[in-house]
Formats: C-alpha cells, sequence, structure tokens
C-alpha cells in the first residue's frame, strides 16, 4: 500500500512540474490560436460588408424601399461622413471610424469606406460581431488535460515498474525483521525467566544484575521494533490506564538499569489520574523517554519523571536527565537520527513516539542544555483524561 502510494505520490509532483513546463509552449499556441481566430474573424467580417456592398449594388432605385440585409451573429450599419448614423443595427456607438480590422473590448469591427452619394448618402459601412475566444481558450485546456493525464498514467505506470525490485528488496527485509523478531523474542524470554530463578535461588548477584539490565535494554528495542513492524496492522484499542500505578511499574521495571550507572530514578506522580489510550502506545512513550533519560546520563545522577494535572485540566508527563544534552532538538524526533553513536540504539525510539503522540494530539516540547541534560514533557488534552476526586503525590 505504501509503495503505490509513493507511486502515485511522485506521479503527481512528476506530472505538476510537467504541466508547468507545457505553460509556455501552450501560451504561445493559445497566442496564436487567438490570432488565426482574429484573422478569421477579419474575412468573415469583410465579407458580409461586400454581401451588404453587392445587395445595396443589386438595388433598384425606382423601389419604393431598400430592404436591409440582416445577419444572425453580426450586426451593422451605414454612416455618413460625419459619422452620423444613416441605419443602424449596431446598438452601441463606435469611437473611431478608421478603414479596416479593428477590436474594441469584446467587439470586433470592419470598417469600409464606400464611395460618397453612392450607397443612400453613406461614407462608412461598419460591420460587428461579438468577439470571443472561448474556442480557443477551451482547445488549449483540452489539450493540457489531455496531455497532463496521460503523463500522469504513464507516471505511474513506470514508477510503479521502476519500484518493482525495490518493492521486493524491501518485503524480503520486512520478513527478515520480521522473522529476526520472531527469534530474538524466544532467547530473550528464556535470559529474564532464568536470570529471575537464578536470583530467587542464589540472591542477588551484581553479574546477573547486569545480564538482567542488558536483557531489559534488550527488550526495549525488541519492543520498538515489533511496534515499527506491525503498527499499521493492527488497530489499538484504547483502555483507562492508571497512570500512577503505570509509571511505577515502568520506573521499577527500569530501575536495575539504572543501577548499572549508579542513577536513582525519582518521581512525582499524582494520584487519581487515568488516561484513555492504548497501553501498548503508552508503553511505547513511557518506556522510550526512561530509557533515553538513564542512556543519556551521566553516572552517580537522578533521572526525574513528574505527573501532574494543570489548571486547564490537562496532564503534564515529564522526563528530566541530568546528562549530555541534545545539541539539535529540531531533528530529535526523525527516524534513524542519533546525535551520538557511541550510546548505541537505532535511532527509532522518539520517532515511534512522534508517531503516536501525533494520533493521540498530544503536544511535546522537549528543553535541554548541552553537558547539562534536558526535559521532555507531554502535554496531553483534557478528552483524554479521567479524573478522581482525591490527589495526593508520591515523593
Amino acid at each position: 500500500m505504501k509503495d503505490k502510494s509513493y507511486a502515485i505520490t511522485y506521479a503527481y509532483i512528476y506530472t505538476a512540474l510537467v504541466a508547468v513546463i507545457l505553460l509556455a509552449p501552450l501560451f504561445i499556441y493559445t497566442s496564436y490560436m487567438k490570432k488565426v481566430y482574429d484573422i478569421k474573424n477579419e474575412f468573415e467580417l469583410k465579407n458580409r460588408a461586400l454581401l451588404i456592398i453587392k445587395l445595396m449594388q443589386e438595388h433598384n432605385s425606382d423601389d419604393e424601399y431598400f430592404e436591409y440585409p440582416r445577419f444572425k451573429t453580426f450586426k451593422s450599419g451605414l454612416y455618413d461622413i460625419r459619422q452620423k448614423e444613416i441605419f443602424s443595427l449596431i446598438k452601441e456607438p463606435l469611437k473611431y471610424f478608421i478603414e479596416g480590422y479593428q477590436v474594441e473590448d469584446k467587439r470586433a469591427y470592419y470598417v469600409m469606406t464606400l464611395p460618397q452619394e453612392r450607397y443612400f448618402g453613406a461614407k462608412y459601412l461598419v460591420v460587428e460581431n461579438q468577439l470571443s475566444y472561448y474556442e480557443v481558450y477551451e482547445k488549449a485546456l483540452l489539450i493540457l488535460l489531455s496531455i497532463v493525464t496521460l503523463i500522469f498514467l504513464l507516471s505511474i505506470l513506470f514508477l510503479d515498474r521502476f519500484a518493482k525490485p525495490f518493492k521486493e528488496v524491501n518485503k524480503k527485509l520486512d520478513e527478515f525483521i520480521k522473522d529476526s523478531i520472531h527469534e530474538i523474542n524466544t532467547p530473550l524470554a528464556i535470559i529474564n525467566v532464568n536470570v529471575d530463578l537464578f536470583s530467587r535461588k542464589h540472591g542477588a548477584d551484581k553479574y546477573m544484575q547486569r545480564i538482567k539490565a542488558s536483557a531489559k535494554v534488550l527488550s526495549n528495542i525488541y519492543n520498538d521494533m515489533e511496534y515499527l513492524i506491525k503498527h499499521d496492522k493492527i488497530e489499538y484499542e484504547r483502555e483507562n490506564i492508571d497512570v500512577k500505578k503505570f509509571l511505577d511499574e515502568r520506573i521499577e521495571y527500569f530501575s536495575e538499569v539504572a543501577y548499572m550507572k549508579n542513577i536513582t530514578i525519582q518521581s512525582e506522580l499524582q494520584d487519581g489520574v487515568k488516561i484513555s489510550m492504548n497501553p501498548k502506545q503508552f508503553q511505547r512513550v513511557v518506556d522510550n523517554n526512561i530509557s533515553n533519560a538513564i542512556k543519556y546520563s551521566y553516572e552517580q545522577n537522578i533521572v526525574e519523571v513528574n505527573m501532574r494535572l494543570n489548571e486547564e485540566g490537562e496532564c503534564l508527563l515529564s522526563f528530566k536527565d541530568y546528562g549530555i544534552g541534545i545539541e539539535d532538538v529540531e531533528k530529535i524526533f526523525q527516524r534513524y537520527y542519533r546525535e551520538s553513536r557511541q550510546t548505541g540504539g537505532f535511532g527509532i525510539g522518539l520517532n515511534i513516539v512522534a508517531s503516536i503522540i501525533k494520533q493521540e494530539n498530544i503536544e511535546a516540547s522537549v528543553e535541554s542544555q548541552l553537558k547539562k541534560g534536558t526535559t521532555f514533557t507531554y502535554k496531553f488534552p483534557k478528552n483524554l483524561i479521567l479524573v478522581n476526586n482525591s490527589s495526593t503525590f508520591k515523593q
């Protein structure tokens, strides 16, 4: 589906560029056709003028009256040497009696000078019609639309064919990642279970703690990759999440990871707040922020996790570290972007967070100072919040 939309998107872009390029020759063509239309119109007006003269010449002076010729789309009139009307079907007066073809606003005229006193005392014969380039513009637009449509269809066809090898590579890559995730899950679960069993049987051990902490880091990366692969194929159902309870559990989960750097996770969490959201998506937001706060903190420091309601009833959730800071805050949510390659990771965690908060209309702000630390704050809108009457804080 994404490949198809990719082809269509670039077909639109390519077609738009071609259409812009075509505007110059199309403008020249339209101007040329207007001139051709003017020449044709002048020829027709002149023919009508000659026809009127012929009829006047054939008129017998003995006849009681002359039946002036009338045309469906053309109007004409006779004028004397002072340009006064003798007989005319033209309603609007002419500004200039210049012999030949002339255009005034949307009217076209052909003025013919007559031998004086020969045709009912007339000096000028004027033939008029309404000037319209509608057919010219219609034809030009039809040509443009035909070319654009043809280019668009050909673009989709060629882009789709051109992208076919890349589609196959992407498909195999997706299948490889899915298979890899599946293969990683089983040994990862076995490691976690056996480490827990060993710790219960033999007591706490620093080596086992390191293994367990590393397994949790690996588990967080695994969860990100799994979400990245499956998120557009799964419909995530909402639940009313007890935010304080949920955050306490995730803080406890990452406490062993923090312990490896002698970092303490401190929290100040308002009680009685629930968020209407999918737990897996909320976990991706929380886990990635806690994991990053630990990863980019200096050793023997603290990480602060705070949650409270503001005066507007919105939930503010913040994660603060005292670490290396962020150099380019604007890029931090981009996929695969990493400021430091020494700390590891794939640069997908915060991009996943960005996609989730965008979907839920959650506002994010980042404050950071190099070598001093970073604070990520997320403002959850009121429509996602459920609040109990009693509220307490955990220190």
